[in-house]
């Protein structure tokens, strides 16, 4: 049975929820979704009565195998879709993200088969998150925020959160994009800024933002 397209980015949420470290509470999926909690609450009831998820009050939802399953094949459909417009369409990497959104529910298996044989079979967007497998399976991600690394150590830029295009242009200006080298060198006290040596330069980066850039060792490449 195929599924609304507002099921399926139910899905999506939760399982992004989960893979982020966070409970999938009614809240969190309503702001990710810009709707109220009660839709949110309703909209749950469904999922659950479908075996989808599994949905306890004031504990929040939790994907089912089936569920899983599902989100994990949407995740693919927008992520190839993502890098396919950027790498042959010429998209920007601030504007892939709105343009997967509207076509990640209507591609057909066919299509999805022919990106990735297209694009070498990727394991990663154009922003660092990982694409599922055609069999499900996620590459691992990026983890360790910018705020949170250590000083005087080589890193790479793995991922960056996608859904600000405001902070994707301006940090594609600064040279900030993944698979860039950098340096932290002074990280202010009390969630002050983060500096950092990148291509030969020093950069303040506000704690807000280094809140969604993610980095990895080179020998975790």
């Amino acid at each position: 049975m195929r599924l609304s397209q507002a099921l399926e980015d139910y899905l999506k949420v939760i399982y992004v929820l989960e893979a982020d470290g966070e409970k999938a509470t009614t809240t969190a999926i309503a702001q990710a979704l810009e709707v109220s909690n009660a839709s949110v609450t309703n909209m749950l009831k469904k999922l659950a009565g479908m075996n989808l998820i599994v949905h306890e009050s004031y504990k929040g939802a939790e994907l089912s195998p089936a569920g899983k399953k599902v989100a994990l094949e949407i995740l693919r459909h927008h992520r190839l879709l993502e890098l396919y417009l950027k790498e042959v369409m010429g998209y920007t990497w601030d504007e892939v993200h709105d343009e997967a959104e509207k076509l990640e529910h209507h591609i057909s298996e066919q299509f999805e088969d022919r990106i990735a044989e297209l694009l070498n079979h990727p394991t990663h967007d154009p922003h660092g998150d990982p694409i599922p497998s055609k069999d499900g399976v996620m590459p691992e991600k990026a983890t360790l925020a910018l705020h949170d690394a250590e000083l005087n150590t080589l890193y790479i830029v793995g991922r960056v959160k996608d859904q600000n295009p405001e902070l994707l242009r301006y940090l594609e200006k600064q040279g900030v994009l993944p698979g860039v080298e950098l340096t932290i060198v002074e990280k202010a006290p009390f969630d002050g800024p983060v500096a950092i040596s990148l291509a030969g330069q020093v950069l303040s980066i506000g704690f807000a933002i280094a809140q969604d850039i993610f980095l990895i060792q080179p020998n975790q490449q």
